[in-house]
């Protein structure tokens, strides 16, 4: 088997192209979520701390001189990157705990057994046959 056919059975196994979907659903979804994290709840929250802005929160640890840029620890940019992974890990745990609720339920719906088979029918009105006939 060619090194191409190999790499085509192995690039469009149900799971590769699965988890591919995953990812870029993913990634669109972090985008939305910071986007929300950026725009809805940073403004109100800086204002509550005092109008600040987390982005702009730094600590100059040298200043800028003609030759270098100043160099800046952007504690700020950190603060907002730990909000948006805090916000997605509650939406994706709140997802996969309604998906596990769900199974939940279906596992424990009460299952209505299998009809009879014809033979099985069949053999019962016989046996009730034979019961009168005693």
């Amino acid at each position: 088997m060619g090194v191409l056919s190999e790499f085509k059975s192995f690039a469009v196994r149900g799971n590769v192209v699965d988890m591919a979907v995953g990812i870029v659903i993913g990634a669109a979804f972090g985008k939305i979520v910071s986007a929300f994290v950026d725009g809805v709840m940073m403004p109100p929250l800086g204002l509550l701390i005092g109008g600040v802005d987390f982005s702009d929160l730094v600590v100059v640890l040298r200043a800028a001189t003609d030759q270098a840029p100043a160099v800046v620890l952007r504690y700020g940019a950190f603060i907002q990157t730990v909000v948006d992974f805090t916000i997605i890990a509650f939406a994706v745990f709140l997802g996969v705990r309604a998906i596990n609720r769900l199974k939940r339920r279906e596992a424990e719906a009460p299952s209505t057994p299998p009809a009879p088979s014809q033979q099985e029918v069949l053999l019962t009105e016989i046996r009730d046959l034979l019961k009168e006939r005693r």
